[in-house]
């Protein structure tokens, strides 16, 4: 029987997987499911009964909170193999390196085998050791496939969430995207949005005109923030081939879901570009899949870690997204579980949909820790054999106030719970087996090398090469096709816009110029002068090197 799973008769326990189950029959409480689930732990003589995490209810959201050092990972680690075990795909992040333990089988042998078959002995747990199918991922792709996104994709608020910027800022940002659909500028990497900035610096005046003021100096801001974000190493995470979120969706062929374990121990050095991923991602699930209502099992379920980087000095604006997504994407089949320190750490609005929840310990060090601690207590049912703030307060590593929906929805009584140990292996990998298992992963090659293809850095190029050929054309009074004439871009950097020649004629130039072709001459002559020659350095030398 599959591993974490409650009971004889649980979800999933076809011939050949039956040693996968979890059984509570040594406890004395005879485990009775009528429904699929997941064997989250219990038993004791101090503990209640064994607690169970429905699937049909697993898309409820969940919480797993608790003070560092409680057990947190190994809760999050059980849980992850209860729903593969169950065919649900499993999304999560590895903050400290601990996860990818995930892949391996845990060792008879090890230090903790007698401390683990002692526990499952205490709760009742037919204990067998197994790996459980991992794919990994890496934005910046040295631990895994590498992840990407288009900044089209990521859009104006996510992105003004990333960089910081004010509401000014983000208006002019709105205004970048605004234009790139209407001239028809592919935003895929940075430095698409980057060429784009430079136009609409060029063009302040005319953009201001038709969109609303543009200030030069918010246009800067953007593009310091951007910079920022370049040595923060997040200039591989814009760009294609994009992440497609059917990879995230599939199953091993025994009907196991994958774990998918982003590698996040060194993007935690920006707290700010993890938790906007982690958002994009939930957002493009959300728009993406269909509505399937409540299904029997989740589609999908997402573990967030480090939950509080997501709301910390978040804007107002960004919350309400966070709470719609959460309070929508259930009904597409996924599960949302929030892991942090301190349920406070999570909106009131938020919280109050996660019906799943196991509590460790919380510390109360402090009069801000205590009255932390009483909200927390206060957010669960109540079980008239203890009280729950003492409860919280004194549960040792390993064990948990837990409390799960039930049938009908309706929140458990909370119980004082021994979380059962994994079945795969407790802490990580080495770099050798990691490498081994990523060569023989379905998605190699599919992610590994970016592909840059023509975009808004491409065209805008491209206008500035046809502007310069036509400026230089206009001086010499004849016509020139800039595509004959492969001079005529290195020449349109050594045009000074008419400081030193005469200029071409008003009537030569068409008053019927669109947006586009007006920035494509700007920018052309702004190539003429020191800073334009500068610009194309910056901006278009990378680009040269390449070729």
């Amino acid at each position: 029987m599959k591993a974490g799973i409650d009971a004889p008769t649980g979800y999933g326990c076809a011939a050949g997987r039956q040693s996968l189950c979890g059984s509570a029959s040594g406890t004395g409480r005879q485990l009775v499911s009528e429904v699929p689930s997941i064997f989250v732990g219990g038993g004791g003589a101090a503990h209640g009964q064994p607690q169970v995490l429905l699937l049909d209810h697993g898309n409820r959201h969940g919480l797993i909170a608790g003070a560092t050092g409680t057990g947190k990972t190994v809760t999050l680690q059980i849980l992850a193999e209860g729903f593969s075990a169950a065919g649900v795909p499993v999304f999560m992040s590895d903050v400290k390196g601990d996860l990818s333990g995930l892949a391996m089988a845990g060792d008879p042998a090890g230090k903790l085998h007698a401390a683990f078959m002692a526990r499952a002995a205490t709760i009742g747990l037919d204990l067998q050791y197994r790996a459980f199918p991992v794919t990994f991922w890496d934005m910046f792709g040295e631990q895994g496939h590498p992840v990407r996104a288009t900044v089209a994709e990521m859009g104006p608020l996510l992105l003004s969430r990333l960089l910081d910027l004010t509401e000014a800022q983000e208006g002019v940002l709105n205004v970048a995207f605004r234009l790139a659909d209407e001239e028809e500028l592919p935003l895929l990497d940075l430095k698409d949005l980057q060429a784009l900035l430079v136009f609409i610096g060029d063009n302040a005046g005319d953009i201001s005109t038709r969109y609303g003021l543009v200030a030069p100096a918010s246009i800067g801001a953007i593009q310091r923030r951007l910079l920022v974000l370049e040595n923060e190493g997040g200039t591989g995470f814009f760009g294609e081939p994009a992440l497609d979120l059917a990879d995230l969706m599939q199953t091993d062929p025994q009907g196991f879901g994958r774990i998918n374990i982003l590698a996040a121990d060194r993007l935690m050095h920006s707290p700010r570009l993890y938790a906007t991923f982690l958002l994009w991602l939930l957002s493009e699930l959300f728009e993406t899949l269909p509505e399937v209502g409540n299904p029997d099992k989740p589609k999908l379920v997402f573990f967030f870690d480090e939950a509080h980087l997501l709301f910390t000095d978040a804007p107002k604006a960004l919350v309400q997204k966070v709470e719609q997504v959460a309070r929508l994407i259930r009904s597409k089949g996924v599960g949302v579980y929030f892991v942090t320190q301190n349920p406070a750490d999570v909106p009131d609005t938020i919280l109050g949909q996660l019906g799943n929840r196991v509590q460790h310990a919380l510390r109360a060090f402090t009069a801000k820790d205590q009255k932390d601690l009483r909200l927390a207590a206060q957010t669960y049912r109540d079980n008239p054999e203890f009280k729950t703030e003492d409860a919280i307060r004194d549960v040792g590593t390993g064990e948990a106030v837990t409390s799960f929906l039930e049938r009908k929805g309706v929140p458990g009584v909370v119980q004082r719970t021994l979380i059962r140990p994994p079945s795969s292996q407790l802490g990580p990998i080495d770099p050798a087996t990691r490498a081994q298992l990523m060569a023989m992963s379905v998605l190699r090659g599919k992610y590994d090398t970016a592909i840059d293809r023509d975009s808004a850095y491409e065209r805008l190029r491209a206008r500035a090469h046809k502007a310069a050929a036509e400026a230089e054309a206009a001086e010499r009074g004849t016509a020139a096709d800039p595509q004959s004439d492969p001079g005529a871009f290195s020449r349109g950097r050594r045009y000074d816009g008419g400081s030193s020649r005469t200029p071409a004629p008003k009537t030569a130039r068409r008053s019927s110029d669109s947006v586009g072709e007006a920035f494509a001459k700007s920018f052309a002559r702004q190539l003429g002068t020191k800073s334009g020659q500068a610009l194309v350095r910056g901006v278009l030398g990378t680009l040269f090197k390449k070729r």
